[in-house]
């Protein structure tokens, strides 16, 4: 007996894919567009704009190579710009994406630049990573002593959920904190929500700083976090997809609808290992049937984004940040197993850790550079040998 062409276990790994991609990180791209100074508007034309960033293209591709082409929206990047202190203003972090998406496109049209990337020291960008997912899982724990019932339980429903599907820990957790809401009257949407999705341009600004704070972490993050892990599951799959189109294309779908709000198009990684293995689809030849209903699923998501943006708007601040804290836990881990995996460059890691983690800003650049910078320098030094008189 031959396989269906289109497996249940295919609509279903897109299904979960797509619910844990969205609902898992969904509070953390509301922060960002918060701390940006996005209005509500804008934050819906932001998951807008990113969940047609992730349907179209990861359908087109995955068509066009017959591969299982999963995409997602930077996580990592969500996270950088939500600990930002530099108070750039929406236009011009509009224009910070356009640089770190325009800097994709230039390393997937140069494959030079590509296998330069992939010489990045892992280590020191793994521990300015885990220096800006820091403060968000210590704002965790700062809202146990003003809301100890809903942090404590959200934290058991975690921990639970991890032990027993840990898959579906997030969406769990999600599930859980709007029960908690809707008990106590909390779950509203902010007056004037429609029901679908909306994209709102903005004339973009370009700032040197910004280039600099924003936009050079935000594309050195995504290329490490998620673009690169993003090949080596597909590589795991058995699949052998060129490194450059997927760049490329990743970075022209940033550019393109950065101006709605989108900061990073990326290849996923975690949801990837869902939709790219056998349990997918048993047939590898046409598991790429996979990332189009993936992809479709998005496009389902961007309609009615207006909704789904909409009641993490108006979420209270104390439940955002446990949803944002219980998110990046598990990539924390992975950046700190990242930052201490290479025993030369610790040391280097340490520095690049606390320097981002400090917050440190000077000449108007953030703690994200600095932390580069200084993991960069530190092991130079350390690397450094006099030469024989």
């Amino acid at each position: 007996m031959t396989a269906p062409r289109l497996p249940v276990s295919a609509l279903s790994a897109a299904a979960v894919g797509t619910v844990i991609g969205f609902g898992g990180t969904v509070a953390l791209v509301v922060q960002a567009g918060h701390v940006l100074g996005a209005s509500p508007d804008q934050i819906v034309s932001m998951v807008t704009a990113l969940c047609l960033g992730i349907g179209v293209p990861g359908m087109l591709l995955s068509w066009r190579l017959k591969v299982p082409v999963i995409l997602a929206w930077s996580t990592p990047g969500a996270a950088l710009l939500a600990a930002s202190t530099l108070g750039v203003g929406w236009p011009t972090a509009v224009g910070a994406f356009i640089i770190a998406g325009a800097l994709m496109v230039i390393t997937g049209l140069v494959p030079a630049l590509g296998r330069l990337a992939a010489k990045i020291p892992g280590g020191i960008a793994s521990a300015m990573l885990a220096g800006v997912l820091l403060p968000f899982c210590l704002k965790l724990f700062l809202v146990f002593p003003t809301d100890l019932a809903l942090a404590a339980g959200l934290f058991a429903v975690f921990l639970i959920m991890r032990r027993l599907a840990p898959t579906w820990a997030l969406p769990a957790v999600l599930v859980g904190a709007f029960a908690v809401l809707a008990l106590r009257g909390q779950v509203t949407l902010p007056p004037g929500t429609g029901l679908f999705g909306q994209l709102s341009p903005v004339v973009p600004a370009f700032d040197l700083k910004a280039a600099i704070s924003l936009a050079l972490p935000l594309f050195l993050v995504t290329l490490v976090s998620q673009n690169l892990p993003g090949l080596v599951v597909l590589k795991a799959s058995g699949y052998e997809p060129p490194p450059g189109p997927l760049l490329l294309s990743t970075g022209l779908a940033t550019v393109i609808l950065a101006p709605f709000g989108a900061y990073g198009i990326n290849m996923a990684a975690i949801v990837a290992a869902i939709c790219t293995g056998p349990d997918a689809h048993p047939d590898p030849r046409r598991r790429w049937i996979v990332g189009v209903l993936y992809g479709g699923l998005y496009l389902v998501v961007a309609l009615f984004a207006a909704p789904l943006a909409g009641l993490f708007i108006a979420m209270p601040t104390a439940a955002l940040a446990v949803l944002t804290g219980l998110a990046l836990i598990g990539p924390l881990t992975g950046a700190l197993h990242g930052a201490m995996a290479e025993p030369d460059h610790r040391e280097a890691a340490v520095i690049a850790f606390a320097a981002t983690a400090s917050g440190l800003a000077l000449f108007g650049v953030g703690s994200a550079f600095w932390g580069l910078l200084a993991g960069f320098v530190t092991l130079a030094a350390l690397r450094w040998k006099r030469r024989p008189a």
